[in-house]
């Protein structure tokens, strides 16, 4: 008994030990370092969008509104090669920071389970985004929406596969109302308990703003697939850019797509001040 008693002892204590580690690793300097830079890039990135939107709803036609159209935008300017890589960095930097929290747990949120799925697929969403920027270095042609399409066109090829796009789309509206909510509700705030009086309100009215531009625009971009899915048209799931181009054909739309792009670009900002601020 004793024998048994000491190896389930040792057995949890190396276990114990393992997740002590774990969650020290995550809480390091490096990861923290990680965390900024992708948040740096990651507001970066949602200037660009949002500059890329104002300029389409005033009738330019440019580099697409999106994350990829963004990068081969920076790409057009001096030293752009070396900034995209920057990002690329940037990008794998966060997503490393949120799957150590999707494995360890969320600051602030400890181990709930909610919580640290969000980590989880925020981290693959900018494995993938870190992706995108390596291959905006390498000169991919293809743009975001025609990859979008293609995807969703293979998707709905296969038996069930309608359904599964049209739940995809389900999944990205309830993003989008989430983080409408979470913007009205300011519940991001929690995680800024350093900034400034000075400068507080503007972070405030900047995040509100931008987080609910940003949770209409995913809403609409759920909208699209759930109709790309509904009338097997893959060319409906147009992302980003598409949303934005969807608002300029409605009434209203070039006021509509402009207060959105704006939002964004509002957004882009709060992030550089998460990035400053934000307690990882």
């Amino acid at each position: 008994m004793k024998l048994a008693r000491g190896l389930s002892g040792g057995a949890g204590g190396k276990a114990t030990d393992v997740r002590s580690a774990a969650a020290g690793a995550a809480a390091s300097q490096p990861i923290d370092w990680a965390a900024r830079a992708g948040l740096t890039a990651r507001g970066v990135v949602w200037i660009v969008i949002g500059i890329l939107g104002v300029l389409l709803a005033q009738g330019a036609q440019g580099k697409p509104a999106d994350q990829k159209g963004a990068l081969q935008e920076l790409l057009t300017k001096p030293y752009g090669g070396v900034l995209v890589a920057l990002m690329a960095i940037g990008f794998l930097g966060y997503a490393l920071w949120r799957l150590s929290e999707a494995a360890i747990g969320v600051t602030g949120e400890g181990k709930k389970t909610g919580p640290r799925l969000q980590s989880l697929a925020r981290g693959i969403a900018y494995l993938v985004l870190a992706g995108t920027a390596v291959s905006a270095l390498l000169g991919s042609g293809s743009s975001q929406t025609s990859q979008q399409q293609s995807w969703t066109a293979r998707a709905m090829s296969y038996t069930g596969g309608r359904w599964l796009v049209a739940v995809i789309g389900l999944v990205i509206v309830a993003i989008g109302v989430a983080l409408v909510v979470q913007g009205w509700q300011l519940s991001f705030m929690q995680y800024l308990t350093a900034v400034p009086p000075q400068v507080r309100r503007l972070v405030v009215n900047l995040g509100r703003i931008g987080t609910i531009g940003r949770g209409a625009v995913f809403a609409l971009i759920g909208v699209l697939v759930v109709s790309a899915a509904w009338t097997y048209d893959a060319k409906k799931a147009s992302g980003l850019d598409g949303a934005l181009r969807t608002l300029l054909q409605h009434s209203y739309g070039t006021a509509l797509a402009l207060v959105t792009a704006l939002a964004l670009v509002a957004f882009g900002v709060y992030g550089l001040a998460e990035a400053r601020y934000r307690r990882v």
